[in-house]
């Protein structure tokens, strides 16, 4: 039993990170894997600040000292592809795409679907498949980018396509899209997180990867680490019994 993708008070999550060890604790976990969001110099509303993530790596390092023998605990990062701060001390990178960059302009995926529909007509002349090409595109590159030991949410773009559509995901060009990055990835070796986050916190009724993305990469050899991305300590191993990639 273990939980490589959470989030504490350091970054956007709701707890510190003892409450979220001894919610790991009581859950039986074997391993808990702290990942705070990299420093983003352009967008620090939601992510570990520079002197914050010398204390996140300090704390985090301490505490595994603490539960060793009950807990291990693993220091890690959610490196974003745009980050300019090295992931460097950590013992694993999960590498992810929050924004897409145009020019000088950041364009945050996962804020609201408004976002997203503003960017296609801004930059893509109305063409929402542009945007999520150019999305995909960078995914492509994460591993390479982030130097990531885990692919994060793979196709986060789709993130309120359930309750606000703003494409098809079964458009040719989105699914041409995705496949050109999977198998980009699949050369890495790497591994892709099944990520329940957006389940628990209401804006999916299905994982990251979607399951036909996650079936393309079970039938062309991925291996996957589930994940809960969770930001809080009622939301660890959330959706583990369901969509463990053994099931």
């Amino acid at each position: 039993m273990r939980d490589l993708h959470c989030h504490t008070n350091y970054c956007d999550g709701a707890n510190t990170p003892r409450e979220m060890a001894e919610a790991a604790l009581k859950l039986g976990l074997d391993t808990l894997g702290f990942s705070g969001h990299s420093y983003t110099e352009f967008d620090t509303s939601w992510c570990m600040s520079i002197e914050g993530t010398q204390a996140y790596k300090k704390e985090i390092r301490s505490l595994a000292d603490e539960y060793r023998g009950r807990l291990e605990i693993l220091c890690g990062v959610e490196q974003d592809f745009y980050a300019s701060f090295p992931p460097d001390g950590y013992d694993y990178v999960i590498g992810s795409v929050h924004y897409l960059r145009f020019g000088e302009d950041y364009v945050p995926v996962d804020e609201n679907p408004a976002i997203l529909a503003a960017a296609a007509d801004r930059y893509c002349g109305g063409d929402i498949y542009a945007l999520t090409e150019k999305y995909f595109e960078t995914v492509s590159d994460v591993v390479g980018k982030t130097h990531a030991d885990i692919i994060g949410h793979f196709d986060l773009i789709c993130k309120f396509n359930e309750q606000h559509p703003l494409f098809d995901e079964r458009h040719p060009r989105y699914v041409s899209a995705w496949k050109k990055a999977a198998d980009e990835l699949l050369l890495t070796g790497k591994p892709f997180e099944i990520n329940t986050g957006a389940i628990s916190r209401g804006y999916k009724n299905v994982p990251y990867p979607s399951p036909g993305i996650m079936e393309y990469l079970k039938t062309n050899g991925a291996r996957f680490i589930l994940t809960s991305d969770s930001h809080r300590t009622d939301t660890l191993c959330f959706g583990f019994s369901e969509w463990s990639p053994e099931r």
